[in-house]
This record gives C-alpha cells, sequence and structure tokens, in this order.
C-alpha cells in the first residue's frame, strides 16, 4: 500500500512530535520478525470464539475487498465489527423504557487483527486501530503474538492510555486462555459521519446494521446471522505455526 494514505491518517490522529517519540523508541529495537505462514483472517474464529465466550459479544468480518474504495480501506475499515446486546440480560419492559427514552441497549465494538505485534509493526498497528475504530463505543488491537519486551510492553500501555484503544492477545494453543492484556476506554458517543461513511463503502458493514436494527426490533438475537462460535476442540491445532 502507498505510504501516503498511511501517513495522512497518521497525521491526522496523533501529532508530528509523537510519531518521532514512538519511532525513536522502535529505532534500534527492530528485529526481522520469524516468517507467519497463516494469514490473518484464520484468527478470526480465535476472536469469535473470545469475544462471545468470555465478553459476550456477537462479531462479523468485514472484508475490506468488498470496499469501493480499497486503496484506503486499510486506514478506515477494522477486520471485524461486534455488538453486545443489553436485551439479553434486561427485561422486555426495561427494553421498551430504554427505548422510549432514547438510551442505548446495546455497545459497538471494532477490532484490528495481526498475527503478531513487535517493535517492527507497534506504531502502524496501532494507529491502524486508532483509526479504524474511531466510530465505535471501544476498539481494539488483537494480536496472538506480543513481543514481551519490557518497554514495547510499557509503550503499548502508554499508547492505549493515551488513545482508548484496548490490546487482546488471542491465544491459539488454548482459546480459553486468550485475554484483555489493556481494556478500552468506553466512548459513549458514536461517531455517526463515520458510521454512515463506511456504511457506504462497505456491504458487509451496512448488512452488520441492519442485522443489529432487526434483532433489536424483534428483541430476538439471531446468533446464526453473525460469525460462527466454533467449538474450542476445532479451534486447537487448526492454525499451522
Amino acid at each position: 500500500m502507498d505510504s501516503k494514505p498511511r501517513k495522512f491518517f497518521l497525521k491526522t490522529l496523533v501529532s508530528e512530535n509523537e510519531l518521532k517519540r514512538i519511532e525513536e523508541r522502535e529505532r534500534g529495537k527492530i528485529e526481522a520478525p520469524k516468517k507467519l505462514r497463516y494469514p490473518e483472517r484464520e484468527l478470526h474464529p480465535f476472536l469469535t470464539y473470545f469475544a462471545r465466550t468470555y465478553m459476550g459479544i456477537y462479531v462479523k468480518t468485514i472484508y475490506h475487498e468488498k470496499s469501493n474504495k480499497k486503496e484506503y480501506s486499510q486506514w478506515l475499515h477494522p477486520d471485524m465489527v461486534g455488538v453486545y446486546f443489553s436485551i439479553e440480560e434486561w427485561k422486555s419492559e426495561v427494553i421498551d423504557f430504554s427505548r422510549e427514552i432514547g438510551s442505548p441497549s446495546i455497545k459497538l465494538y471494532s477490532f484490528e487483527i495481526k498475527r503478531e505485534l513487535g517493535f517492527h509493526n507497534l506504531r502502524e498497528s496501532f494507529f491502524q486501530a486508532v483509526s479504524n475504530s474511531s466510530w465505535a463505543n471501544e476498539g481494539y488491537l488483537v494480536a496472538a503474538n506480543i513481543d514481551k519486551d519490557e518497554e514495547l510492553l510499557s509503550e503499548l500501555k502508554r499508547l492505549s492510555t493515551s488513545f482508548g484503544i484496548g490490546i487482546i492477545k488471542l491465544d491459539i494453543d488454548d482459546p480459553d486462555s486468550s485475554e484483555v492484556v489493556l481494556p478500552a476506554r468506553q466512548k459513549m458517543e458514536l461517531d455517526w459521519e463515520t458510521i454512515n461513511k463506511l456504511a457506504k463503502e462497505n456491504p458487509d458493514f451496512r448488512n452488520f446494521l441492519k442485522r443489529i436494527k432487526i434483532d433489536l426490533s424483534s428483541k430476538e438475537i439471531r446468533k446464526e446471522e453473525y460469525d460462527k462460535v466454533i467449538k474450542v476442540e476445532a479451534l486447537i491445532g487448526k492454525i499451522e505455526k
């Protein structure tokens, strides 16, 4: 991908001094990463399992290649989106009341997925997650392998605190050991302009919104309309490292 769109999006999200500071931290720490043979989308079932089982979130894959403006899709569309329905826990009277007073009964999530996270891709990966999650209540950067270098982990924590992006580590050997390393900061207001732009650009995102509306109207969640949750036994050994 051309570096110009990347630089444009980064400069709209963070100051030039901030970018230089992160770049200086990365310089000298970068090592050639071990080549991983599996594509990032093979991690989607692992996040689907973790998000539904441990966070109560229904997720959907967003296929960037379906977008109208493919050259900018990396900085506009998240890899996966998710929704948490309060209607699964609330009484019908509470649901009706919340609807009458205009109080939200859902939370929307954005997930940017990477096979690995280290000094070689920290800056780009993190700010890609920032860019792609601006519309949602919560945004997460998700990775299967996170470098254990203390300086990198410290920088991740600092960036998470500054920009509100959470970090999830997927365990492909033991999916039940996946964890939220750093929680996301919840935004109470949704960015409707960006939601509208995403809906215009990508049919998967449009259908995701339509599905939520139908489920809210019917007060019944059609689980089969979201990404399928694969049993943990089937996930183990699914990815060849």
